[in-house]
């Protein structure tokens, strides 16, 4: 009897016990499985800063070489002798930062009018939205480039920044962003205090929906930035080019490709998405945090 009533007395600690060690065990599983994700998802990153230290010759040798290689100096020299890099960039950083800017106005303006306003024909213009981000830019490439060819804009910037300054995505993505993010009632005390619409729209959505900005904004340099096949067509002017036009001149004819070469310029070409990563990242997890606070 007294056996049992001890274990009867031990028992909840025991079971706390086993608790603790369970969510021990499960934490520490999802911690490797978490560490794993990672090693996977950096490895390309790596790989490419390996490629880019060797010769096309290396890179093909077996068994691999995982070790960086001695001819970075050489791979870049050859980068900057074979492409105007420097200048492509500058192309992309301008276009790619135009587009992000005058998207993040305009969609974001329009979003905040189809989430909080009535209007009519509301429906209607949400439904021909829906439509138009269901088509693929594929299809819209002859219309864009005769309509740019009859403004005088192909061969120049123009004809990559305007077709992009807004586009449906954006504003389906802020639309739902706001629904939920704006309350109603922020909006009423705003026009009690004798707001206009643009007062509303600057003073009161847009400090609320900045974690769904800057993903927009990562999202849309991004694209922009890794846009092959439209600034392919647009930019008639081979010293005119975005950088992955320019990069995609490194690749040769009958098996003549200089891959450590080409790698150097791929690894340099990732240098700004990753800043624009971390800068919205940032962003985007600051915002959270402080709305948690509050």
């Amino acid at each position: 009897m007294a056996s049992i009533r001890n274990t009867r007395r031990t028992s909840p600690t025991t079971r706390r016990t086993r608790g603790i060690d369970g969510s021990r065990r499960s934490g520490i599983a999802l911690h490797a499985v978490l560490v794993v994700g990672v090693l996977l998802s950096a490895f390309p990153f790596y790989w490419a800063v390996i490629m880019s230290t060797h010769t096309t010759s290396e890179i093909f040798s077996y068994p691999p070489k995982l070790l960086p290689g001695t001819h970075f100096l050489e791979n870049l020299r050859s980068l900057f002798d074979t492409v105007d890099f420097f200048g492509s960039m500058l192309n992309s950083l301008l276009v790619a930062g135009s587009v992000t800017f005058l998207v993040l106005f305009f969609d974001s303006l329009a979003a905040f009018v189809f989430a909080k306003f009535d209007f009519p024909g509301k429906r209607l213009l949400f439904v021909l939205l829906m439509f138009i981000f269901m088509v693929p830019a594929q299809l819209q490439a002859i219309p864009q480039f005769v309509i740019m060819a009859k403004l005088g804009w192909i061969g120049s910037m123009t004809a990559l920044i305007v077709p992009a300054a807004a586009n449906a995505f954006g504003i389906f993505w802020m639309r739902q962003y706001m629904r939920g993010a704006i309350h109603d009632e922020l909006l009423d005390a705003s026009r009690i205090d004798g707001a206009n619409f643009l007062r509303q729209y600057w003073h009161v959505a847009l400090p609320v929906v900045r974690p769904g900005l800057a993903f927009l904004g990562i999202f849309t340099f991004m694209g922009q930035w890794n846009d092959y096949a439209w600034p392919l067509i647009a930019l008639t002017d081979p010293d005119n080019v975005t950088l992955q036009v320019a990069l995609s001149q490194l690749n040769g004819t009958h098996g003549t490709t200089d891959y450590g070469m080409v790698m150097t310029g791929a690894l340099l070409a990732l240098v700004p998405l990753l800043i624009v990563f971390a800068v919205g990242a940032r962003q985007i997890i600051g915002d959270l945090a402080k709305g948690a606070i509050k």
